[in-house]
């Protein structure tokens, strides 16, 4: 297995662009990149492009009929078929929709398939984790789902356990629906509460289907307002037992960085410290019960500069095995390339200043009368017993 990490890259990737005015603004993907090259973090990994997923391996998770629909939409996005989700306010039609979609897919299939075959440890997809789209259909900013077709392709490739680990703040639905009867997949997802944010779903009773699947997904749904030593808490309560007993062989992770207090579009309090924190802990899980072989993807995040190209840059950093510490200085170079794109001004350091981050170990006891504790204890007491854990 090759000791460097991959950072799967490709200039077109920006091209995933719904338009102004939409938050998924291409801006925060050519920002990052930007300053994971500031911090030479692109001479840590190797930086690869893959191709495009095609029509049969779009087919691994997305259905024919949906697939040329989204072929039909980016020729014509004035016939885009809102049927199928797509020319609606949240994934408005564009010119080239399905070459960019097929694009990010491909660089997370592409990811698995170097991680399966021991070409690389470690492979990061930051444009990646477009959580929502279903099968049959696009959400939530999402046309494809990379990370439903990067497990999808593990599977072909004979994995026998996936684990994916979705810490964005919208719940992993899509993710989860595409295995909901898959019990060679385990999903995994921590987000803000359904009552209070879009998708609706990922209450804690959505354990998988009745069978061998069920107790296959995991939901943990946290209340707004949930701060970093909450959110890592309930990370740190769930996520390492339910890999130790899964003992996945690669496990994929989705980090949306719109958990951030400063992002526009939900609910929760985290900062950047405690992201950065969440990113350490995947990546040693994956090398504490999957062998080291950890696929890392993007997400969510509408804080375009001052949020996400620090949270997925620290990521990659990680991943490269050279994290960048918090109270780095970033980049002049940077800083005035995020003022010539944006006109805005950069952060300065790449902390919120909340470095070192701690949390209260759930062995140290909970508190039943707590909105966080609640909502771990929901998801420990309706998955543990099935999968033969004490809750």
């Amino acid at each position: 297995m090759s000791g460097r990490a991959l950072l799967m890259w490709d200039d077109a990737l920006t091209g995933y662009d719904f338009g102004d005015g939409h938050p998924m603004d291409p801006v925060r993907l050519e920002l990052t990149m930007g300053l994971v090259r500031a911090y030479g973090l692109d001479r840590a990994v190797d930086v690869v492009a893959a191709k495009p997923a095609g029509d049969s391996t779009l087919r691994l998770v997305h259905r024919e009929d949906y697939v040329a629909a989204v072929r039909a939409a980016s020729a014509d996005p004035g016939a885009a078929d809102q049927a199928y989700g797509l020319g609606t306010m949240d994934d408005p039609a564009f010119a080239g929709m399905h070459e960019a979609s097929a694009l990010i897919a491909g660089q997370s299939v592409g990811a698995a398939e170097a991680v399966w075959r021991g070409e690389a440890a470690h492979a990061v997809n930051f444009a990646g984790g477009l959580h929502h789209a279903m099968p049959g259909s696009a959400a939530g900013f999402c046309i494809y789902n990379d990370a439903s077709l990067a497990i999808a392709r593990l599977l072909e490739l004979g994995a026998e356990r996936v684990a994916y680990v979705d810490v964005d703040v919208h719940h992993g639905d899509g993710v989860q629906a595409a295995f909901w009867e898959d019990p060679r997949v385990l999903t995994v997802s921590l987000h803000e509460h359904p009552r209070t944010l879009f998708p609706g779903t990922g209450w804690p009773e959505e354990t998988g289907a009745e069978g061998p699947a069920e107790g296959g997904a995991v939901n943990v749904a946290l209340p707004a307002g949930t701060g970093d030593a909450g959110w890592l808490r309930a990370f740190h309560a769930v996520v390492p037992e339910l890999l130790a007993d899964f003992r996945p062989q690669v496990l994929v992770t989705q980090h949306g960085a719109d958990t951030h207090f400063e992002d526009p579009l939900a609910h929760l309090a985290v900062s950047l410290d405690a992201q950065r924190a969440a990113q350490a802990a995947c990546h040693d899980l994956a090398h504490a019960y999957a062998g080291g072989r950890w696929i890392a993807l993007g997400g969510g995040g509408y804080a375009v500069v001052d949020v996400v190209p620090r949270s997925w840059t620290h990521l990659v950093g990680i991943a490269a095995g050279v994290p960048v510490e918090p109270e780095s200085v970033i980049p002049s170079s940077w800083r005035d390339e995020v003022y010539a794109r944006t006109r805005q001004l950069a952060p300065g350091r790449m902390t919120d200043g909340r470095w070192p981050v701690s949390w209260r170990g759930w062995d140290e006891g909970y508190d039943p009368a707590d909105r966080l504790d609640q909502a771990v204890l929901a998801a420990r007491r309706a998955v543990f017993p099935l999968r033969g854990l004490l809750a």
